[in-house]
């Protein structure tokens, strides 16, 4: 009996899906388990295995088109099953949720083909009929370049076409290569917005406009943390970064200031005891927050093994729902590109992120006046004041700071 897959839910938040490439075509044996299809939602592109076995029978979203939570998306059943009944009863549904322009069926794609032919071809002959000057393409550059007026040049092509060389002498000849002509043209191109872009603008809209939010600024010197980045190199033969390491930081102070640690909900203010840290990653189309769990248990190397495969998997959109949600505290880490100090919208429904910037060498100057070069970073972070008080963020970079 015919299965209807239908566009599943891949992540708490996500409406809609878009396929990005089918691993099964129409006709092809489906396993259970197989893999048959990637979506991108609002937060990654994810891989979707067939949860039935038997033959791919109709394709009801291609690649590239979006559709609904829950709107059919493929048949999965017997080998030469009838399935028209069932195309029938959900092709309704599928125009209902699905843009017109989106959703084009096979057929419709071979009937309207030949007319967008013929509309092409009816342009062009009397474009090509009503064409005084007959000369080569890169003549016309040429000339359009040089400010040449083609009615002056003879052709020498076949059947009197004007060709790069007829433009050249009549250039030299006549020496009208001055200045060339510069045409400029106001231009712009718009591209659709993806669904991660989509979910950014409206998650972070929501809390920066919702969340009422203040900034605090710390600066940091760097040295014994670059001296540990160091010692872990040399000793145990770990690379770890500095987001590496001030996960493992603040996942210390997080347990010392549970005020920093929590939600607001409205009617209440959640604490958490388990300190999840999510950590701001840069994909093509926008940004994710892969989440370290239970951050203050695990250790230094650990936390940078597991944060080199998440930033992975999110650049090859390979990040699996969980691997996105729960997050108590956020870090964005900015200083690779060069940026001092930053401030950041809170991710929700946390109610602080710290925003790092480069680290960086300043000449101070001692009690003694001699001077000395240090190294320094600034750390700043955005609050959510329905949660936290100045007070009690100052204290919680204080810790940090130490």
């Amino acid at each position: 009996m015919a299965e209807l897959l239908k566009m599943p839910r891949l992540s708490d938040t996500m409406e809609v899906g878009t396929v990005v490439a089918w691993h099964k075509k129409v006709g092809d044996k489906v396993n259970v388990g197989d893999l048959l299809v990637e979506i991108e939602t609002d937060k990654a592109t994810m891989e979707f295995e067939s949860p039935y076995e038997g033959i791919l029978l109709h394709i009801f979203v291609n690649e590239g088109e979006s559709a609904p939570v829950d709107a059919p998306l493929a048949i999965i059943g017997q080998e030469g099953e009838d399935i028209s009944d069932l195309i029938n009863q959900t092709q309704q549904q599928v125009e209902e949720v699905t843009p017109s322009s989106a959703v084009t069926s096979p057929q419709q794609v071979s009937s309207e083909q030949p007319s967008i032919v013929e509309e092409k071809s009816e342009e062009e002959k009397p474009f090509v009929q009503e064409e005084r000057i007959k000369a080569s393409p890169l003549a016309k550059r040429l000339a359009a370049e040089f400010g040449v007026d083609l009615s002056k040049i003879k052709g020498t092509g076949p059947e009197g076409r004007i060709i790069k060389r007829d433009v050249l002498e009549y250039i030299e000849r006549t020496k009208e290569i001055i200045t060339p002509a510069l045409s400029f043209e106001e231009s712009y191109e718009d591209r659709p917005v993806s669904s991660m872009r989509l979910t950014i603008a409206k998650r972070l809209s929501e809390s920066k406009f919702s969340a009422p939010h203040y900034y605090l600024t710390v600066n940091v010197y760097t040295d014994a943390l670059l001296k540990l980045k160091q010692d872990i190199k040399e000793i145990f033969d770990e690379k770890v970064s500095v987001t590496d390491i001030l996960v493992k930081l603040c996942s210390i102070a997080l347990t010392k200031h549970p005020e920093i640690n929590a939600s607001w909900l409205g009617d209440k203010i959640r604490y958490y005891k388990h300190v999840h840290i999510g950590v701001a990653v840069a994909v093509d189309d926008g940004l994710v927050v892969p989440v370290i769990r239970f951050a203050n248990h695990k250790s230094l190397t650990q936390i940078s093994k597991e944060l080199r495969e998440l930033a992975q998997k999110a650049r090859d959109k390979k990040l699996k729902p969980e691997e996105l949600q729960g997050s108590t505290f956020t870090i964005s880490n900015l200083g690779m590109f060069g940026i001092d100090q930053f401030t950041a919208i809170i991710n929700p429904p946390e109610a602080a992120i710290l925003a790092v910037g480069r680290t960086r060498q300043e000449v101070e100057v001692e009690e003694d006046g001699s001077f000395k070069v240090v190294s320094k970073m600034s750390m700043t972070m955005s609050c959510d004041h329905r949660v936290i008080d100045g007070a009690t963020g100052a204290k919680f970079l204080q810790t940090l700071k130490t």
